[in-house]
């Protein structure tokens, strides 16, 4: 790619198998190598989750820095979604408990991942949702009590409305995204999507949410009561991580529990839904940038003619940490997509 190659490494004394992230030393690319300091810094931060993905080992030479990241196997959540598929209840919430799992790990530590969306979110193994991972937090923050941060960031279709309007950004910005997420999994499209940009962020603002019984039919109301209260505009009225855990559909009473005739877990091919009704399909969601950069990154020096493994000080997890995106594409190489750049609202 433009700015990181992504490859399956396997190391030489174990076998085992890892994913190596490479990231090429540019005087251009300075921005780009902020951004990857500042991931380095979140991950070291969620080391002892299971819902985060792991990294191993860092390297940095004269022409090049290497990330050692957990190998997760069987790629991003979004590819069960390609093609108009969604998710059958039954998995959509077990994937959702997983998803709020990681964000809760990262909320107790006043991180904010900011780009929930199932390009972010990793699995073991292929087409099977026993086991997600977050990743990708180049945009992500540590939000310092007392201080507010006003960023344009986020990807399209997930990003909420305070972000649009420029106010601060919370923890509870991460719920409005997964709201979006969990309308996603359960039926293919995009809430607020429309043919352009704008009239997509219009929808966001008025929070122009509706469930067309096409694509909602077999979805059950304790599921879409889920979705209603993450998608609350006032950030302030939205349920904490804890509180979306605690809802009847995440753990549910027996009394709540769908019926057995539902979704099965088999993706469910998605309806098309004409273009006045603003449903968009999620293929592959629009970009976003971001504007401001992490001046403090790491600490410790290094020997440009060799190649060594270093460690990166915590204290670059500031509030006006954050990162530009950009897009990596796939090669004819064997490696493993990873997404590095994600557009953005202008």
């Amino acid at each position: 790619g433009k700015y990181a190659t992504v490859c399956r490494a396997v190391h030489k004394s174990t076998g085992v198998q890892y994913a190596a992230k490479f990231v090429k030393k540019r005087r251009r690319n300075q921005d780009q190598m902020k951004e990857i300091v500042h991931e380095i810094a979140v991950l070291m931060q969620c080391s002892t989750t299971g819902r985060v993905i792991r990294l191993h080992e860092v390297y940095e030479s004269a022409t090049e820095m290497v990330l050692v990241l957990e190998l997760a196997a069987g790629g991003e959540l979004q590819h069960i979604l390609d093609g108009g598929q969604c998710l059958g209840e039954i998995e959509a919430r077990k994937a959702m408990k997983q998803i709020l799992e990681g964000v809760a790990f990262l909320h107790d530590r006043n991180i904010a991942h900011l780009d929930l969306k199932p390009q972010n979110l990793l699995l073991s193994v292929e087409d099977n949702c026993d086991d997600i991972k977050l990743c990708d937090f180049g945009i992500s923050k540590v939000l310092e009590p007392g201080v507010k941060v006003r960023e344009i960031l986020g990807t399209v279709d997930y990003v909420a409305p305070e972000v649009l309007s420029y106010e601060p950004i919370s923890l509870s910005t991460d719920i409005w995204s997964i709201g979006v997420l969990g309308y996603v999994l359960l039926s293919g499209y995009s809430p607020f999507g429309a043919d352009d940009k704008q009239q997509t962020f219009l929808n966001i603002s008025k929070c122009a949410l509706s469930f067309e019984p096409d694509h909602f039919e077999d979805v059950s109301t304790v599921a879409i009561d889920f979705i209603k209260s993450a998608l609350v505009v006032d950030p302030r009225k939205r349920p904490s991580i804890q509180g979306l855990l605690d809802h009847p559909w995440i753990s549910p009473k027996p009394s709540l529990l769908p019926p057995i005739s539902l979704k099965t877990t088999e993706s469910v091919p998605a309806k098309a839904t004409p273009a006045s009704q603003r449903k968009g399909c999620i293929t592959d969601t629009p970009k976003a940038q971001r504007k401001t950069f992490c001046s403090d990154t790491l600490t410790g020096s290094f020997n440009e003619s060799t190649v060594r493994t270093y460690t990166v000080s915590a204290n670059c997890l500031c509030p006006q940490c954050g990162t530009a995106c950009r897009h990596l594409t796939h090669t004819p190489v064997p490696k493993t997509a990873i997404t590095v750049d994600r557009g953005i609202l202008c």
